[in-house]
């Protein structure tokens, strides 16, 4: 049974679910506006990425506000280690473009569990938006390098597909470590991704048999009801038949 401080932590998660998904939208638009826009001035960029730290710190306090309320703080360290990651690392300038691991851990806590019955809509869903962010990451990072191969948005979408699908071309590859790191991030996401639609597919398969079946033993049990019924209903014909034959 939830003690208070646990029943304390899943009220002020509930709370925050849905301000935290806009922020995460928000997030994403704006990092990509920063990426995409070239001809932006230096003010409006200035303020593009005040946006991003604003709405990175408000994640860092979420953070520290569940970590506050947690019962067993070690637990909680230990099984949210990976969101402190997605927190800290992204202090670092050079992983600046991590933060887009958060955003995707926000929507993906927000949506998977109401979308996940949906097996199309939801691996369609995630695919795209990892590829996206990907895209953003790596353009990102590797565009003011002179030897970079990935300098449009393009070649960047280009080079996630072929990532993302194992395929590998070769043709566009990132130089920098902070791209290396982001292709590392996307192989490792693209199996897990992978892997993730198979077990959802079996489970939704699994779950469709098992439906089957049950629908299979009611009419069943429904058939066997019916022929007892019949058989009643014969015995008691050639009871009359007897009673007339011999009044």
């Amino acid at each position: 049974m939830l003690d208070s401080d646990e029943r304390r932590l899943t009220r002020w998660e509930r709370r925050v679910e849905w301000p935290l998904t806009v922020l995460a939208v928000v997030f994403l638009v704006v990092y990509a506006w920063q990426v995409l826009d070239n001809r932006a001035t230096g003010g409006l960029h200035l303020a593009l990425e005040l946006v991003l730290w604003a709405v990175w710190l408000v994640f860092a306090l979420d953070y520290v506000a569940r970590f506050t309320l947690a019962v067993d703080k070690r637990r909680f360290f230990v099984t949210h280690l990976f969101d402190l990651l997605t927190v800290l690392l992204p202090m670092i300038r050079q992983l600046r473009v991590l933060r887009l691991i958060t955003v995707l851990k926000v929507l993906n806590r927000r949506f998977a569990g109401k979308v996940r019955q949906r097996i199309g809509l939801y691996a369609a869903g995630v695919t795209v938006l990892v590829g996206l962010c990907a895209s953003l990451a790596v353009l990102d990072a590797e565009r003011n390098h002179p030897d970079a191969t990935i300098t449009t948005f393009g070649d960047a979408a280009w080079w996630t597909l072929t990532t993302i699908s194992t395929v590998g071309y070769g043709d566009r590859y990132p130089v920098t470590w902070e791209g290396r790191l982001v292709a590392a991030l996307l192989m490792i996401g693209g199996i897990a991704l992978l892997g993730v639609i198979t077990g959802t597919i079996a489970s939704w398969l699994v779950d469709r048999l098992s439906g089957v079946e049950d629908q299979v033993a009611e009419a069943e049990e429904a058939t066997l009801a019916e022929l007892r019924s019949v058989k009643a209903e014969l015995a008691e014909l050639r009871a009359e038949l007897r009673a007339s034959r011999h009044p």
